[in-house]
């Protein structure tokens, strides 16, 4: 899967992903570090990514734009390591992955995923 990982979290989370045989880039690794939401936004729908976030903005950008692309993985757990919530992604990604290709946002919490299917509201 290609994903986009946002700068809510580590530059780590996407070299694991990359490890793990995906197409991840961080967006510091698009010289993007002080970019707004819409445009971090913007660049992963052009890109077919998917966006991994902790920051809740970018439910609300999906939601006001009514937009189909990107999916989102938001994660809202306690414990933050890119070692865990790396192990959490690939823990659910086969559960998620054809919501995630056809547009979801995808709440990874510490004892539960939930999905919603795109477009929100």
């Amino acid at each position: 899967m290609r994903f986009l990982v946002d700068n809510s979290l580590s530059p780590q989370a996407a070299r694991l992903l990359l490890q793990s045989g995906h197409d991840a880039v961080h967006v510091r690794d698009l010289k993007m570090a002080t970019a707004r939401d819409e445009e971090i936004f913007d660049v992963a729908a052009r890109q077919k990514r998917i966006l991994l976030a902790q920051d809740a903005d970018f439910g609300t950008l999906l939601a006001l734009r009514k937009a189909h692309l990107p999916s989102l993985v938001l994660f809202r757990c306690c414990k933050k390591s890119p070692e865990l919530l790396h192990r959490l992604l690939l823990a659910n990604l086969s559960a998620v992955a054809v919501d995630l290709e056809a547009g979801a946002v995808v709440v990874i919490e510490d004892t539960r995923v939930r999905i919603r299917r795109l477009p929100v509201g």
